[in-house]
């Protein structure tokens, strides 16, 4: 019988020069990249303009809200005398810049005049804390101010992994239990009407339902983008008790040479704010889309010039070809016509709910002309202090 010899048992087994040396280099990497990280935390500054009355945050009307980051700020614009409550909600996607923007220019520059009107320029907070590195998004865009350039984050369609995880294999909406890709879990326009104790992507769906309950609120108007190759893009999507609001707006829209479509949101479609807030809320539930190239798949180089100036070689060529559901001309989809877009049907729907019922009348003045903004680019709409950052 031979002899049995020891096992030798190294615990921690020496690390070779080699892979010291590969740790050193994903060291100084994590040091290099961390900033970038670490400063879409901290959200682009925004300047109330006269017009704010009010600043809270949307944990005043859902406590289970505060002290997460779904927290986000909320500002209220009350005029004299009072008429209607309107809602404009930004920022549902961080990766779709001018809803987010429109929001953030009605913050800084409106003034109400009669009634009250109520913006959220960041709805889903944690989207912005975070993007999509596997699309090539830029982690910022920069939009020139008088007083030099102002940078916003671009975020992501969805809450931050960081902030909800795991994601179900598949995701039932609590309301319908309608089923969809287990991501869309973290995704705001899909978790309307919320629940105060589901996910935080929930309960920022229920905060916003609770506020538009609380407040009662007429008309909500949800801004969105979407790509040009996307059937519903620069149109009007309206619950069928909003049609005859948006149907009025879309005139008033296309006698500004704003080519718009309408469409009546789906009875079977759940989840969305246009679906749902119609359902659950006795508000006035509309969203709107206006085109960027960026959230498309036939886009080339994908950078922050792009989501800016909105101009693609390979968009303009598949409108050529009759591929796109707008169309593409060579001077692109710039940020100040998508922009200018979204505050001429912020203005046209206000316009609209107080000819439909002089009462719920909410005037917003401060607001240019579409062609006027257009013309001198939204730089000149913004706070113009500039950021250092």
């Amino acid at each position: 019988m031979s002899e049995s010899r020891p096992i030798s048992v190294h615990p921690h087994p020496p690390t070779s020069p080699r892979g010291v040396i590969l740790l050193a280099v994903a060291a100084v990497i994590a040091a290099a990249v961390a900033p970038g990280f670490l400063a879409l935390h901290a959200p682009a500054r925004i300047d109330p303009g006269p017009g704010v009355t009010r600043t809270s945050k949307l944990s005043a009307w859902f406590g289970g809200l505060a002290g997460t980051d779904g927290d986000t700020d909320v500002y209220l614009l009350e005029g004299q005398p009072a008429g209607g409550t309107m809602l404009v909600v930004g920022g549902t996607h961080a990766d779709e810049p001018a809803g987010h923007l429109a929001a953030v220019i009605l913050v800084e520059r409106a003034r109400v005049s009669a009634g009250r009107l109520i913006v959220i320029p960041r709805a889903n907070a944690s989207g912005f804390t975070h993007n999509f590195p596997q699309e090539a998004h830029p982690a910022f865009i920069a939009v020139a101010t008088p007083g030099g350039p102002r940078r916003f984050a671009f975020g992501a369609r969805a809450t931050n992994p960081v902030h909800q995880w795991p994601d179900p294999q598949v995701y039932t909406l609590a309301a319908s239990g309608q089923t969809l890709s287990g991501s869309e879990t973290r995704n705001l326009n899909r978790a309307y009407p919320g629940r105060p104790d589901g996910t935080l992507t929930e309960r920022i769906a229920y905060a916003i339902t609770t506020l538009i309950n609380r407040e009662h609120v007429d008309l909500t108007i949800d801004l969105h983008e979407a790509s040009p190759e996307y059937p519903v893009v620069n149109t009007i999507v309206a619950h069928e008790r909003a049609m005859d609001l948006a149907a009025t707006a879309n005139v008033a829209l296309q006698d500004e040479g704003i080519d718009i479509g309408l469409e009546q949101s789906p009875r079977n479609l759940h989840g969305l704010s246009h679906r749902e807030l119609g359902d659950a809320t006795p508000t006035l539930a509309v969203l709107m889309e206006t085109t960027n190239p960026g959230q498309g798949r036939l886009r080339g180089r994908t950078d922050a010039d792009l989501m800016v100036t909105g101009r693609d070689r390979f968009y303009v060529l598949a409108s050529d070809q009759h591929r796109l559901s707008v169309p593409f001309p060579a001077s692109g989809w710039p940020i100040d016509v998508r922009v200018a877009r979204h505050l001429a049907g912020v203005r046209a729907l206000a316009s609209g709910l107080g000819g439909v019922s002089p009462a719920r009348r909410v005037q917003i003045d401060g607001i240019p002309a579409y062609a006027d903004i257009v013309s001198r680019g939204i730089g000149a709409l913004l706070a113009s202090t500039g950021d250092a950052r």
